[in-house]
């Protein structure tokens, strides 16, 4: 019981009291540090993870060198795990396969025979099926460790002891990279050239004051194992400079006939990219319509290398295509360089010229050390051979002294003091063979001894002056050059790429939109529709779906904006390409899937443009209102729209044209009437304003706004297919706000105003019936008649069609 309560006491003294925050947090700073030092950060030195380290050291151990027997590669992981790296066989197979693979690896340091994976994320297979040795090149990372050139530590259970870092002839950090996630920070640093690398180190040792600028004549930039293309070298430079940097890769893809259909053939893929994932999400995006253009997505890969074959649509352009692809797929990635590695037990960001100087460093240290190692055993040796020497030359006596000698320790002093010798030596001469005595052995003793005095010469030579270290250095990297440079798999391309931008590769054309009362959008080339004479039946536009027609049509440029003005007042932006083009019996693709259109919400008016920084939008109700805005009110697009006027209840936006602020406006009415006034008279407002009168209506509604020309004629259709054109001239001036004149008369015939549009004779114009028939009409084959007039027929129509739209094929302003 005494001695109970006296342990008692004792463990009560060795209590402590502290705060629970300060246990926490000094257990997480524990914890932090070792997972960044100790797993997930590379060595600034070796380039190495402690995993990767300790993998290689053991293979070097078991003599499992490239040019010996493969051995199974769980023997490896079990030697791994019970002597360096207690953290699961998981972790060290999952390690070493990565270090055989050449799609991970710019320079693969391990060989391996068997399943280690695929670039289409196959995993390796077990252990106990696969095979492992060195390469070539990790022995270079291994060379001279027994020459005391590296300080080594204890293992984890203190039985052996393990190299703090290898020695490294080949700067590893940089050439194959690395990647990893710590505790609050990460690293990803990118592989590379060997020959470039090489070359910038060599530049480096000559001048050690160069640039960061200096290096990149040598160092182009990071060269990926799966090539691709890097674009732009802002990125790079970034990087290089400041540690971290936003890279853009992409994949490399060639245009193809194959079987006379068009493809893209994916050859090179950006790094770190699964090959079938990447498959599936373009699938994926051609299901889901992000991507058109696509017939088919078929995978010839094999040992040779990638090669994707994307079979395309007949009217698909590949160029664009493939940019779709860049934007919307992994063809497309970022790779976020960030040169964090471990130096000095500390993480540490680092540029391009430290992480070079901290391997020439690490070299210089090595070369020393080696060198210091093999001037000992030399003089070890050296002194050693003197004594034998002078064994050889007093033979006799010594024979003769050793024979008279009771045991080795008094002969072994007998020599000593004789010959003044050293007891290593006395050793090595009673240890000495008697074919050494031969004349030629003896004349090899006196060959090494001299050899031995000229290699300890250049030894001390090379610790005294560390230009002979830099010059071994130097000519390290010209033989790393020779015997494992290769060319550049990545190459780089001017330009900056942040979001893909597919104008660029689409053909400046003017094309059809066409838009469904349903909703429905579309483009078409502008050369389907065939100019035809004044009464033809025309050709079918777009198939509708039941009970829909076709509403509205434009024509505009592949390049412009199109600003989409809605009944509701409301404005969206879209450049034309985005419209998806079809076949003239397609019925296109909903609006409400490219804008984000309201509920009830319709487009009433379209505007193309290409700049924002000229002029104005008038803009016109049905009500009879008029506004006026500057045009670059709408130079910032929202997807979800703005607001471009304020509309009174029952009110709607119907037209909406481009001006220079000193043109003349002309309103027509659905019972046919038109009133022309100056611009002038309305004054630029705000978005949200309401406008002004335009015209006095009387159980009309307003129809078409148009802007006046006195060198064009007025043309009027209506819904029966009749019309007219009318000198401008003949519409005189009423004011803003005034009934206006009549402009046609809508007869029974004739039927109520649909469009009322300004042309020239060099004009085509196209009619849009209901049931989705459209014609090309020159405006030359319509007669120029007076106003108070019933028109012409301009379209054949089927019983119980009716035209709905009418069109300019123009060029914008």
């Amino acid at each position: 019981m005494i001695e109970n309560k006296a342990e008692e006491n004792k463990n009560k003294e060795n209590i402590k009291n502290t705060l629970i925050e300060d246990e926490i947090k000094s257990s997480y700073l524990d914890y932090a540090m070792s997972v960044i030092i100790g797993r997930a950060l590379p060595d600034a030195k070796d380039g190495l993870k402690p995993v990767h380290k300790r993998i290689l050291y053991s293979m070097h151990e078991l003599g499992m060198l490239h040019n010996k027997p493969y051995k199974k590669s769980a023997r490896v992981v079990g030697e791994v795990l019970g002597k360096y790296h207690p953290h699961g066989d998981s972790a060290v197979y999952d390690a070493m396969a990565r270090m055989v693979q050449s799609f991970s690896l710019r320079y693969p340091l391990l060989d391996g025979q068997g399943n280690f994976g695929s670039i289409d994320g196959d995993a390796p297979a077990a252990m106990r099926y696969t095979e492992i040795r060195m390469a070539k090149l990790a022995e270079e990372m291994l060379a001279d460790i027994d020459k005391e050139t590296v300080d080594f530590k204890p293992n984890f259970d203190g039985s052996l002891q393990e190299p703090v870092v290898l020695p490294s002839r080949i700067p590893n950090l940089i050439l194959n990279g690395s990647s990893g996630i710590a505790v609050g920070m990460a690293t990803n640093i990118p592989p590379h050239n060997m020959v470039e690398v090489c070359d910038a180190a060599i530049h480096l040792i000559t001048n050690p004051d160069c640039s960061v600028q200096d290096l990149m004549r040598y160092i182009k930039g990071p060269d990926f194992p799966t090539g691709a293309t890097i674009i732009g070298k802002k990125g790079i430079i970034d990087a290089y400079e400041t540690g971290k940097g936003k890279l853009v890769i992409r994949a490399k893809a060639d245009i193809e006939e194959i079987k006379n259909k068009k493809c893209l053939v994916i050859k090179e893929i950006p790094y770190q990219i699964n090959k079938a994932n990447l498959l599936e999400e373009i699938a994926q995006a051609v299901r889901d319509k992000i991507v058109q253009g696509i017939n088919d997505i078929r995978d010839e890969s094999d040992k040779e290398g990638i090669r994707v074959v994307i079979e395309l649509k007949k009217d698909a352009t590949p160029e664009v295509v493939l940019n779709q692809l860049y934007q919307h797929t992994k063809l497309q990635d970022y790779y976020n360089v960030n040169l964090v590695c471990i130096l000095d037990n500390q993480p540490k960001l680092m540029n391009l010229k430290e992480i070079l100087q901290v391997f020439l460093m690490h070299r210089v240290n090595v070369i020393t050390r080696r060198t210091q190692y093999e001037l000992k055993k030399a003089e070890e040796r050296k002194h050693i051979l003197e004594g034998l020497i002078i064994a050889i030359n007093n033979i006799d006596d010594v024979v003769a002294k050793i024979k008279k000698s009771k045991n080795a320790d008094e002969a072994k002093n007998c020599l000593i003091r004789d010959y003044n010798l050293s007891e290593p030596q006395a050793k090595a001469i009673l240890e000495m063979k008697l074919q050494k005595l031969a004349s030629l052995e003896q004349q090899s003793i006196k060959n090494e001894n001299e050899e031995l005095r000229q290699a300890i010469t250049r030894y001390k030579e090379i610790l005294s002056d560390k230009n002979k270290v830099l010059e071994i250095i130097k000519n390290d990297f010209v033989e790393l050059k020779r015997d494992y440079g290769d060319k550049r798999r990545t190459s780089i391309e001017e330009g900056y790429v942040e979001d893909i931008d597919i104008e660029d590769t689409i053909e400046s054309q003017d094309v059809v939109v066409t838009i469904s009362h349903a909703g429905y959008a579309k483009r078409i080339a502008l050369d389907t529709y065939r100019a035809q004479n004044r009464g033809g039946k025309g050709i079918t536009a777009a198939e509708t779906k039941e009970e829909d027609f076709i509403e509205d049509v434009f024509v505009a440029n592949t390049h412009s904006y199109i600003l989409f003005f809605t009944n509701k007042g409301k404005v969206y932006w879209l450049k034309v390409y985005e419209i998806p083009e079809a076949g003239r019996y397609a019925t296109g693709k909903p609006l409400v899937n490219l804008i984000h259109l309201d509920e009830d919400e319709k487009i009433n008016a379209f505007v193309p443009i290409k700049e924002f920084d000229f002029g104005y939008l008038v803009m016109a109700t049905k009500n009879g209102t008029i506004k006026k805005i500057q045009l670059s009110e709408f130079s910032r697009p929202r997807k979800t729209g703005i607001k471009a006027i304020t509309l009174d209840e029952k009110d709607e936006l119907i037209g909406v044209r481009w001006t220079d602020g000193n043109m003349q406006i002309i309103l027509a009415t659905k019972n046919g009437m038109a009133a022309r006034f100056d611009e002038k008279d309305v004054r630029p407002m705000g978005r949200t304003a309401s406008g002004v009168r335009g015209i006095r209506l009387k159980d009309d509604e307003v129809v078409s706004l148009e802007i006046v020309d006195e060198y064009k004629t007025l043309l009027t259709v209506t819904e029966n297919g009749y019309g007219k054109r009318s000198a401008i001239t003949e519409y005189r001036f009423i004011g803003r706000g005034g009934v206006g004149v009549i402009n046609i008369k809508t007869s029974e015939r004739n039927g109520k105003v649909v469009a009322v549009k300004a042309v020239t004779e060099e004009d085509d114009v196209i009619l849009v019936t209901k049931s989705g028939v459209m014609i090309r009409i020159p405006v030359r084959t319509v007669s120029v008649i007076g106003r108070n007039t019933q028109g012409v027929r301009l379209m054949k129509l089927e019983p119980g069609d009716k035209v709905v739209s009418a069109a300019k094929v123009a060029y914008e302003s």
